[in-house]
C-alpha cells in the first residue's frame, strides 16, 4: 500500500514538473543571431587591414578599425556585414565596400548534472542534447536519459527561459543543459 502511494505521489510530482516546463520550438539555424562570446571573421574585399577576427564583447559590440564600436549582438552575420559596409561608406573610408561576416567560433554550451565530465564545451551547428552528452563523457548510471532541462537566452533583450528538451533537440550556442538524476 505504501509503495502504491509513493508511486502515485511521484507520478503526480512528475506531471506537475512537466506542466511548468515548456518545450522549445525547433531551432532555425538560418536565422542565427550573434551574441556575446561569439567570434566573427570580417573580410573586407581588397583591404586586408580591415579584415580580421573579432570577439563580440559582453555588451554586444565589436571594436572595428577606423569605425570604433559597432553593435553586433542580435544581428545576423549578413546584417553585421551590411552595417559595417554602410558605416565604411558613410564615413568616406571606402567607396562601395564589399564586406562579409562569418562566425569563426560560436559561444560555448554548458553541460551540468549527471554526465561524467560536466563543464563547458565548444558548440557546433546541428549539435543535439545527445551529442553534447557524448562530448561530456556520456551519462552517469543515475542519469535520466530521455530528457533534460535547458536554459536558453535567445534574445539579449529578454531574460533567459528554461524548458525541457529531448535527446534529439538541437541546441544553440550559450545553452546550459542540465541532465537530471533518477531516484530509482
Amino acid at each position: 500500500m505504501m509503495q502504491a502511494v509513493a508511486a502515485a505521489t511521484l507520478l503526480a510530482l512528475g506531471s506537475c514538473a512537466s506542466a511548468r516546463e515548456q518545450s522549445f520550438a525547433p531551432v532555425d539555424t538560418r536565422a542565427y543571431h550573434l551574441g556575446p562570446g561569439d567570434q566573427v571573421r570580417v573580410i573586407t574585399y581588397n583591404d586586408p587591414q580591415l579584415s580580421n577576427t573579432f570577439t563580440v564583447s559582453d555588451n554586444g559590440n565589436i571594436d572595428f578599425p577606423l569605425l570604433g564600436v559597432v553593435s553586433a549582438a542580435g544581428a545576423a552575420p549578413r546584417d553585421l556585414a551590411q552595417r559595417i559596409s554602410s558605416s565604411l561608406e558613410s564615413k568616406g573610408i571606402l567607396f562601395q565596400p564589399s564586406v562579409s561576416v562569418e562566425v569563426a567560433q560560436y559561444r560555448p554550451i554548458y553541460i551540468l548534472g549527471e554526465v561524467n565530465h560536466p563543464g563547458q564545451y565548444p558548440y557546433q551547428p546541428g549539435m543535439t542534447m545527445l551529442t553534447a552528452v557524448a562530448l561530456a563523457g556520456g551519462f552517469t548510471y543515475r542519469a535520466i536519459t530521455a530528457h533534460a532541462t535547458d536554459v536558453r537566452h535567445e534574445n539579449l533583450n529578454n531574460p533567459a527561459h528554461e524548458g525541457r528538451i529531448t535527446r534529439e533537440t538541437e541546441l544553440l550556442p550559450g545553452d546550459v543543459v542540465t541532465i537530471g538524476e533518477r531516484f530509482f
